[in-house]
């Protein structure tokens, strides 16, 4: 899996991380055989502010206010792109009383999975147990 990170914002986690978290879940999902994670697929993550996440939430969901996490499904080679508002994290974290690394590393997950083909909105909750069951493997549930 190759993986392009990009930044907008201050608070991004470092490159290590989020490539540890992502090649992690993907081998999870793997062994436990719930959905292949196309390995070997390029795949961008974009860690942005509250406003451009605000403004690609109004444009591609007709939703017009910032949200943690967006994930655009690709073609061909590319799985697709994960877009991450870092102070929207920040503040979910703060709320849970945990670090904002673990929330962003959760928002990884999710996004991934959306990736993959997973909607928790349309799917009675399938998606919701597969991102239980990964956040455990990796230890990033929440409290």
């Amino acid at each position: 899996m190759e993986i392009d990170i990009q930044s907008v914002v201050s608070g991004k986690p470092p490159a290590r991380r989020v490539e540890a978290v992502l090649r992690r879940t993907a081998r999870a999902l793997k062994e436990s055989r719930l959905r292949d994670p196309r390995s070997g697929r390029e795949l961008s993550i974009l860690f942005c502010g509250d406003r451009r996440m605000r403004t690609l939430n109004r444009r591609y969901r007709g939703v017009d206010r910032s949200t943690d996490v967006l994930a655009f499904p690709g073609e061909g080679p590319a799985l697709g792109d994960i877009v991450i508002s870092v102070p929207y994290a920040g503040r979910q974290a703060q709320r849970r009383g945990e670090p904002r690394a673990r929330e962003i590393d959760r928002l990884l997950v999710h996004g991934y999975l959306h990736l993959l083909g997973y909607d928790h909105e349309t799917d009675h909750g399938e998606m919701d147990l597969v991102e239980a069951k990964m956040r455990r493997r990796l230890g990033i549930e929440s409290r």
